[in-house]
């Protein structure tokens, strides 16, 4: 299996994942041209994509969903009450509808979404497998319940919300109401939540950890980092803070 996080952060999100046969799309949130951009600059071809997985239906995750499911002719998979919520989408190729708590299977992948914690029609996170090797993906939750850590535990592959430095939020330019949002139960995790929950949900198999959905203005690569690598130390697991303006590089894990 191997990934690359072509964006990441309030302005846009894309995370491309592939086994080498199967090749998805989880989320699509910037226009189409830069997510072609971005592939390309990693030698990601659009047209051997099988998919676009849809997380939940806020702009920075679906505004060019619908552009690349119509040019390439792709399935968007996406749960009735997100599209329902999601008009931007305009009319797909074809749309394939999941329920969270179900698993499906795309071609080589087995795909077990989840429900998260977010202030969205039915937000999700997903967990993706195959022949054992397994890529967990939780952004864009207020907090993490135990059936969360359950679908991120034995993961090969970690992409996991550093939003926010409680600090910088309480004491950062955002108005109240907006900080009560992002520090609440359907908001974001913080560095700290961050933390908490990777040390939960730690294992010795564990082989690399991307932290995402960083806010530009209320964090820093370097907070995030140093927040979370301390609960790597003993197993020497790499860690990657992921970007808004740069995509990552390719990561594999066996």
């Amino acid at each position: 299996m191997h990934v690359c996080v072509l964006a990441s952060g309030s302005r846009g999100n894309a995370i491309y994942i592939s086994d080498g046969t199967t090749s998805l799309l989880l989320d699509a949130g910037m226009s189409g041209a830069e997510i072609q951009r971005r592939m390309a600059s990693r030698g990601l071809v659009p047209e051997h994509l099988d998919g676009i997985l849809v997380s939940h239906e806020h702009r920075d995750h679906v505004s060019g969903v619908g552009v690349l499911a119509r040019r390439f002719k792709l399935p968007v998979y996406v749960s009735r009450a997100t599209l329902r919520a999601a008009p931007q989408l305009g009319r797909l190729h074809k749309a394939v509808h999941f329920r969270c708590g179900t698993p499906f299977r795309i071609n080589t992948l087995d795909i077990h979404p989840f429900s998260i914690s977010h202030d969205a029609a039915d937000p999700a996170g997903f967990s993706i497998e195959n022949n054992g090797c397994k890529v967990a993906v939780a952004t864009d939750l207020g907090f993490a319940t135990s059936m969360v850590k359950e679908h991120l535990k034995n993961a090969a592959l970690l992409i996991l919300e550093a939003n926010h430095d409680p600090h910088m939020l309480i004491n950062g330019p955002y108005p109240w109401p907006l900080k009560q949002r992002i520090q609440g139960r359907t908001g974001h995790l913080s560095n700290p939540d961050s933390k908490a929950l990777l040390a939960a949900v730690l294992h010795a198999g564990l082989q690399h950890v991307l932290l995402a959905h960083l806010s530009e203005t209320n964090n820093s690569p370097q907070k995030a980092f140093d927040t979370v690598v301390r609960v790597l130390a003993a197993y020497r697991i790499p860690l990657t803070v992921c970007r808004q303006d740069a995509c990552s590089e390719i990561i594999y894990a066996r």
